[in-house]
């Protein structure tokens, strides 16, 4: 039943893979702003824009999913990591802002390597329904 439950997901599957992969991105870009003593650039902010929508997009899924009926295994978790989720970018966005400088990269760096762990976290608490 679980295999069931996580081909069913709406928070697995393109568009979860592509949010994972573009944050991993956001996040090389930005170590190498860091490194390179850079403060956050238009291309960041940019990404962080596209990441947002795609959080925003996957959101929309698992709202759209709840409406027909579905239920994850651990609705508390669930919301917790859903609210979080779409919170990440514009979270790095406003924090980078107030720190233009190397920092400020290092901070969307940071966030950009926390989303990925909260979308598989949020799969995973989809996903326990049937034990």
């Amino acid at each position: 039943m679980t295999s069931a439950a996580a081909a069913g997901s709406p928070v697995d599957g393109i568009l979860a893979t592509a949010t994972i992969v573009l944050s991993l991105v956001i996040a090389v870009w930005a170590l190498v702003a860091a490194l390179r003593h850079q403060a956050p650039d238009r291309l960041q902010v940019g990404g962080l824009a596209v990441l947002e929508a795609a959080l925003l997009a996957l959101a929309a899924l698992a709202l759209v999913a709840l409406g027909g009926g579905e239920r994850p295994g651990e609705p508390g978790a669930f919301f917790g990591y859903l609210v979080t989720l779409v919170c990440l970018p514009p979270l790095a966005w406003v924090l980078a802002r107030m720190e233009p400088t190397r920092w400020g990269s290092a901070i969307v760096c940071a966030i950009c390597l926390v989303a990925p762990v909260v979308v598989v976290r949020l799969q995973q608490t989809w996903e326990v329904v049937g034990g």
